[in-house]
């Protein structure tokens, strides 16, 4: 017998919204992957420029995000900060958050990088520690930023959960700093504490894989729909 396509009202009230939502998750992907493939090709092609000096200030944080810099300089270690909850390769430790004054009299801050928290007093890890006048490559980051659920810094208490360069400067009382983070670059060889940042991007790019899941979900949905509506004016 030929089954006819028979409307029904709750079924369909519930499906077009989660149709919507899984559509609309799916588009997000693609709107997501469009964004990270230009973010990688942005770092590949800054990475790889030579180095420029810092910039006085950043108004378009898009035309500087990890352009290369070159600083010159005196670490002011006794006003580092440690940001809290930084893993490497599967170990808990901090970002080490340290000031430098520059050759022309300005501030920067400088995330050099990871250390263990075993490690996280500076008497204990007095190698780490360079003084006098240092060179140093990095790749400019934009200041604040931090993810949905991380809560505020404190600090009062020297908790430290993002790196905010004005309330940094203003806690360790460093005056006038320049309103963005330089990550400090390791250099080649075996890793030395802090191990900085490295030259090659290690961002996760998997929203097509994502988006093509939320847009089976939906046909799924649609199928389902129809066998249903189907079926059921067979059986009328």
């Amino acid at each position: 017998m030929l089954h006819r396509f028979s409307f029904t009202l709750w079924p369909t009230v519930f499906t077009i919204p989660v149709l919507a939502v899984l559509l609309g998750l799916g588009v997000w992907q693609l709107e997501r992957l469009e964004w990270k493939t230009a973010l990688i090709a942005t770092f590949d092609v800054r990475v790889s420029a030579p180095p420029v000096s810092p910039p006085e200030t950043v108004s378009d944080i898009e035309e500087w995000r990890f352009r290369k810099l070159q600083l010159e300089g005196e670490f002011l270690h006794e006003k580092e900060v440690m940001v809290t909850g930084k893993p490497f390769e599967g170990t808990a430790g901090f970002h080490v958050i340290t000031p430098m004054r520059l050759n022309d009299g300005r501030t920067v801050l400088v995330n050099r990088g990871w250390i263990p928290e075993k490690l996280r007093n500076r008497a204990d890890r007095p190698a780490s520690l360079p003084t006098g006048r240092v060179v140093l490559e990095g790749l400019l980051r934009e200041d604040r930023r931090r993810g949905y659920f991380v809560p505020d810094n404190e600090p009062a208490n020297e908790v430290w959960m993002y790196v905010d360069t004005a309330e940094i400067a203003s806690h360790r009382a460093l005056g006038p700093v320049a309103g963005y983070v330089i990550d400090a670059l390791r250099e080649p060889g075996p890793y030395r504490l802090p191990i900085g940042a490295s030259d090659r991007i290690t961002v996760r790019n998997e929203h097509l894989q994502y988006a093509v899941t939320w847009f089976l979900l939906a046909l799924t949905l649609v199928a389902v729909y129809l066998t249903y509506h189907y079926r059921r004016a067979g059986n009328d």
